[in-house]
């Protein structure tokens, strides 16, 4: 695909979930303006990560009072599920998270993965432009998204499949 910039400004909606058995799952993010949907593959660390810098941003300019943090509206976090047919534009390699000061909009920058190091091929990157409680949705379902994955470990830290794994902590014996 040639490179393409998609620039939802504002979202009506922005959500993130996983297909499949844990272990197995498939992550997206997916935004919706209008009719125009854009539904993009990432990685279980990009939701992870994104849904950490929503709370940590949040939590910043609340001046680290939770109580001051925004609310996510009860009606969006009803409707975080993603929207079918799923039509993956890319697969991102890299994921931002910003802010617009003028229209106090969170903004989330996905840009494509791309295979080798040809400089002249530029990523195709998507921008998702959100309220804060948008996003407050967005982050409190992402965490849900993550969790809802493998057990870890508490030895090691690792995903633990259903008949145990090798603890590299315990000498390889089964956890």
């Amino acid at each position: 695909m040639p490179y393409q910039v998609f620039d939802l400004n504002p979202v009506d909606r922005i959500t993130t979930d996983a297909i499949g058995e844990p272990g197995k799952r498939v992550f997206y993010l997916q935004g919706r303006k209008g009719l125009e949907v854009v539904t993009l593959i990432c990685e279980k660390e990009h939701v992870a990560a994104l849904a950490l810098a929503v709370e940590q941003f949040l939590l910043s300019q609340a001046d680290e009072d939770a109580d001051a943090v925004v609310e996510p509206d009860p009606v969006i976090e009803e409707g975080m599920n993603l929207e079918l047919p799923l039509e993956p534009l890319f697969r991102v390699g890299q994921v931002n998270l910003g802010f617009d000061q003028e229209s106090e909009h969170l903004v989330v920058i996905a840009y494509e993965f791309l295979e080798g190091e040809d400089d002249d091929v530029m990523p195709s990157i998507a921008r998702f432009w959100a309220t804060p409680a948008q996003m407050r949705a967005f982050g409190i379902h992402g965490q849900e998204v993550v969790a809802a994955g493998r057990p870890t470990c508490s030895m090691c830290g690792e995903p633990m499949e259903p008949e145990g794994h090798f603890c590299p902590r315990k000498n390889g014996d089964r956890a």
